[in-house]
């Protein structure tokens, strides 16, 4: 949960940039959706060494747990705090029930403290769905390791960043949609503050996209937290790093 380089003041806003110059938002907020029911059970069942884990629904349809939907109360009491230049006035959510719930909990509080404009919009794009797993999609680590021992070995032997499980993706498949989605948000958003509501996969590649970090770069990297938040701002002709995976503004 580290704090960045902060950005100097009295940059000039990516809307102020010369004609020509690459559009981005004024400042690019990244937060991982609150604690899901499938986190519980999956921390249980890796802490215990449990073959599976009492989830019956798609990935998709998972759920804030309670624990979550205090965490995005949090997120939007953090929201309705921040500077009025750095507010959020869009927000990008990945359509999964859990980031969904995450923005319209977080909206709900930074509008009701006054901070952003009751009913603002919350755009649902599909390339900030989590990471797709393919065979190995709701397995536990005990039950991966006793019924796909090849692809066990497979993902050590390649790592995270390569390791592509049958009919799924690898984190290098992700950063592929993260940088398409990029392009659009930057023309559609130029010059505004952005929330993208999404899933821990997704925002790390988005550090590895924006930030441009390596492989073991990454893997030395803390997991993204439920709610953190990441912050870039718009400096240079880049998004620039001001905060990484923070956690601060979190009751529990």
């Amino acid at each position: 949960m580290t704090d960045l380089t902060t950005v100097r003041n009295g940059h000039r806003p990516e809307a102020e940039q010369p004609e020509g110059a690459r559009r981005l938002p004024s400042v690019l907020v990244a937060t991982r959706h609150g604690e899901s029911t499938a986190n519980v059970e999956f921390r249980h069942a890796d802490a215990s060494g449990a073959l599976s884990v009492p989830i019956t629904c798609r990935d998709a349809d998972i759920p804030l747990s309670l624990h979550g939907q205090d965490q995005a109360r949090d997120l939007g009491r953090w929201w309705a705090e921040r500077p009025p230049a750095d507010r959020p006035r869009s927000v990008w959510c990945s359509p999964y029930l859990r980031t969904a719930e995450t923005a319209r909990i977080a909206l709900a509080q930074a509008s009701g403290l006054g901070a952003v404009p009751v009913g603002l919009a919350v755009r649902y794009d599909e390339r900030l769905r989590d990471r797709e797993l393919g065979v190995l999609e709701m397995l536990t680590k005990a039950a991966i390791e006793r019924d796909h021992p090849a692809e066990a070995e497979r993902r050590r032997r390649m790592g995270e960043l390569y390791y592509r499980p049958p009919g799924g993706e690898s984190w290098l498949d992700v950063a592929l949609r993260v940088r398409d989605l990029l392009r659009d948000l930057g023309e559609e958003e130029a010059g505004r503050p952005v929330l993208v509501v999404a899933h821990d996969c997704t925002v790390l590649m988005l550090r590895h996209v924006l930030d441009r970090l390596g492989e073991q770069e990454l893997l030395a990297l803390d997991p993204v937290a439920n709610c953190s938040t990441s912050v870039w701002r718009a400096r240079e002709g880049r998004l620039r790093p001001a905060g990484w995976n923070q956690t601060g503004h979190l009751s529990t």
